[in-house]
C-alpha cells in the first residue's frame, strides 16, 4: 500500500517540532513527507527556519549516535525520503506585524541553540534558501542528505507539488497560521483543490481561546488566510469571504463555479488541549536519553524542560505542567485516520466562520449556536429571514471538525515511543 503523501505547513515552535519529528519517525510505508512549508507564527520567519534546519543537523547526529551506540535507527521515512523545505512570507497578509506569542521562548525552543552550540548548525544555512549569501566553500555538512532546500516561495512549492501529484493524493498539515495556503489558493484554486484534505490545528470553537478570551493563535495570527481557506469549504465561497479593506492591498475574490469544495479537517483547542505530554511522565522517559548521551533526547530535553517552566509560572505549582500536543496531533490523525475513534461532529459538516474584523474577537471561530435547524420540507435553497445564510444550502462553509481520537492518555505514550523506542 502506496504511503499518505503530506505536506507540513510550519512554524516551529516546540510542539511543530515534534509534529515533524512523528512524521519523519513513522513507517516510510505510512507516511511521506512531500514538503515541509515554513511560516511566521511562534517566532519570526527565521527563527522558525533556523529550528527546522537544526532539527535535521540534531536528527544527523543521533543516526551517528545510535549506529555507535548499536541502537536501531529508527526514522525510516526519514532516511527514505527527502523533503523539501521552503520559505513563506514574514507576515499576515493584511497585517506587517508579527504576532508572536512568546510561549516558546525567544528562539521558539526556550534558549536550545544557545544552550547547545554543538546541536545548532553553522549560519552558511542561509544560503541554501536565498540569494547572495555566503555558503559552504568546502564539502557540505552530512545533515543536508535529509532535506532538499528551495529557494522558490513555499507557496509555489505547494501548487507545484499539488499539480506534479495526482488529484486527491496529498493532504496538508497545517500547524501554523494559514497564510502559505491562502496565498496558493488564490494564485491558482483550482490547483489548491487537488489537495485530498487539509487538517488544520487550528481555533477555538466551544471553549475559551489561548491568545484571547476567543481566538486561538494560529487563527488569530492570520484570520484573514483562514477565512479564505475556510471559505473553500463553501458552495458560495463569496458568502463567507472576509470583507475587502478600502485602505490595503489584499487578494483577489475567488472565480465563479469552482470545480469541487475544499475538504478541511479541523483540530481545535476543543479537541487538542487535553492530550497532555506530562512532565513527569517525560522526565521517566527522556532519563534513560540522556544517561545514554543521545543529541535528540538532550535537544528535546531542553526545550520541554523550558515549556515545563513556562507552564508552571503561568498555573503555579499546585498543579503538574504539561505540553498539549496541539500540532502533533494532525500528524497523530494522518498516520492513524482509519481508526473509527477518531468522530466529527454530531452535525458535521459545521459552518464554522472565522471573525476577521472585530476589535474584541477577531480570529475567533464562529458557528450558530442558537438550535435552529432548517424545515425539513424547505425546497428552496434559501430560508427567509436568514440573512446571514447559516441555514442556507448555497451559503456558508462545510468544516469537519474533530471531536475525538484514540484517546487522551495514550497519545504521549505513543509519540515518545515513536522518537526514541
Amino acid at each position: 500500500m502506496a504511503p499518505r503523501k503530506i505536506i507540513i505547513d510550519t512554524d516551529p515552535g516546540a510542539d511543530d517540532v515534534l509534529a515533524m519529528l512523528l512524521a519523519l519517525a513513522s513507517s516510510p510505508e505510512d507516511l511521506e513527507v512531500l514538503l515541509i512549508s515554513v511560516t511566521y507564527g511562534n517566532v519570526a520567519l527565521e527563527a522558525c527556519l533556523r529550528n527546522v534546519v537544526a532539527m535535521f543537523h540534531v536528527l544527523d547526529h543521533e543516526m551517528e549516535w545510535r549506529k555507535a551506540q548499536g541502537k536501531p535507527l529508527g526514522f525510516e521515512a526519514l532516511r527514505t525520503y527527502r523533503p523539501v523545505v521552503a520559505v513563506g512570507p514574514e507576515h499576515a497578509l493584511e497585517d506587517e506585524m508579527l504576532m508572536a506569542d512568546n510561549f516558546h521562548g525567544a528562539d521558539g525552543l526556550h534558549g536550545v541553540h544557545e544552550a547547545h552550540p554543538h546541536l545548532s548548525p553553522a549560519e552558511t544555512w542561509k544560503a541554501l534558501f536565498r540569494e547572495g549569501i555566503p555558503g559552504h566553500t568546502e564539502e557540505q555538512p552530512s545533515y543536508y542528505k535529509y532535506f532538499t532546500p528551495s529557494k522558490t516561495p513555499a507557496h509555489k512549492e505547494i501548487l507545484r507539488i499539488l499539480k506534479e501529484e495526482p488529484a486527491d493524493t496529498v493532504s496538508i498539515c497545517v500547524l501554523g497560521p494559514l497564510t502559505n495556503l491562502a496565498l496558493a489558493a488564490s494564485e491558482d484554486p483550482e490547483t489548491f483543490l487537488r489537495v485530498k484534505e487539509v487538517a488544520i490545528m487550528g481555533g477555538a470553537v466551544e471553549v475559551p481561546g489561548n491568545v484571547t478570551p476567543f481566538a486561538e493563535f494560529n487563527t488569530y495570527a492570520d484570520a484573514v488566510s483562514a477565512a479564505r481557506v475556510f471559505a473553500l469549504t463553501s458552495p458560495t465561497p463569496a458568502s463567507t469571504m472576509p470583507p475587502i479593506p478600502k485602505d490595503k492591498a489584499t487578494l483577489p475574490p475567488y472565480p465563479e463555479n469552482l470545480s469541487k469544495l475544499l475538504s478541511i479537517s479541523l483540530f481545535p483547542l476543543d479537541i487538542t488541549t487535553p492530550h497532555l505530554l506530562n512532565m513527569g511522565f517525560f522526565l521517566d522517559k527522556i532519563e534513560p536519553q540522556l544517561a545514554g548521551g543521545s543529541p535528540l533526547g538532550v535537544w528535546i530535553n531542553t526545550f520541554m524542560v523550558g515549556i515545563f517552566r513556562q507552564i508552571t509560572s503561568m498555573i503555579g505549582t499546585e498543579e503538574e505542567p504539561g505540553l498539549s500536543l496541539h500540532d502533533p496531533l494532525t500528524v497523530w490523525y494522518m498516520l492513524t485516520s482509519s481508526d473509527p475513534a477518531w468522530k466529527v461532529a454530531k452535525d458535521a459538516p459545521e459552518d464554522i466562520r472565522v471573525e476577521t474584523s472585530g476589535q474584541w474577537t477577531h480570529g475567533m471561530h464562529i458557528k450558530d449556536s442558537r438550535g435552529r435547524v432548517r424545515p425539513s420540507n424547505a425546497a428552496a435553497d434559501e430560508i427567509p429571514r436568514d440573512e446571514d445564510g447559516w441555514l442556507s444550502l448555497k451559503r456558508g462553509n462545510r468544516i469537519n471538525r474533530y471531536v475525538s481520537s484514540p484517546g487522551h492518555d495514550s497519545f504521549a505514550p505513543y509519540l515518545m515511543e515513536c522518537l526514541f523506542g
